[in-house]
């Protein structure tokens, strides 16, 4: 059961992924992607062990993002893979049949791609402009992912698909209006995890 509100990681100002990751958990998330750039394997495994603690305690979901390995070594529960990381097929081999792969996609093309490989999600995106992610894709837009859905729909494409990319608690109700399965936040929530209880009553 893929949730319908996902956290991905970032370090506050100030402050560390995991310390970041707690308190979502704290305030009730139980879907966490540790996404983490710019650092070595050693570290992110690292941090990946220990948000897989933190998210045992809270009876959470880890996600690693990029890193098929990493996760399977950290006993988390899935990797994400963007488009340019490891082919879904071959993280498949690697991880066994029973650890959730999402995948990311921008365009129809990339859904159909990702339908394909056998993508337990679809992480599409970004709604918006955002800082979190550097190389953004280009902006889907709510009419976007109106247009996206209908397509998917008309293709018999059932995979859940979450949204991604600047979304604000204000956007979740128009969003999901366009047959989407649930949200991803990541900025929104690092500042302020209290948002967590309105944002999950609105998907819900």
């Amino acid at each position: 059961m893929i949730d319908k509100l996902h956290y991905i990681s970032q370090s506050p100002t100030g402050g560390s992924h995991l310390a970041a990751i707690e308190k979502v958990l704290l305030a009730g998330g139980k879907w966490i992607q540790l996404r983490v750039k710019n650092q070595t394997e050693t570290e992110v495994l690292s941090l990946a062990r220990a948000a897989a603690l933190l998210c045992k305690t809270h009876g959470a979901k880890l996600i690693v993002n990029d890193y098929p390995q990493i996760a399977l070594e950290a006993a988390a529960h899935g990797v994400h893979l963007g488009l340019d990381d490891m082919p879904i097929a071959e993280a498949r081999a690697l991880v066994g049949p029973e650890m959730i792969i999402g995948g990311t996609a921008n365009t129809f093309a990339h859904i159909q791609q990702r339908a394909n490989e056998g993508a337990d999600y679809i992480g599409l995106g970004p709604f918006r402009f955002t800082t979190t992610k550097q190389n953004l894709s280009p902006v889907i837009g709510l009419q976007g992912y109106i247009d996206l859905m209908e397509q998917a729909h008309k293709a018999g494409i059932q995979i859940p698909f979450i949204a991604i990319g600047g979304i604000e608690l204000a956007d979740i109700p128009l969003l999901m209006q366009t047959g989407i399965h649930g949200i991803a936040i990541s900025g929104a929530l690092t500042n302020q995890p209290d948002l967590l209880q309105q944002m999950t009553s609105t998907l819900n």
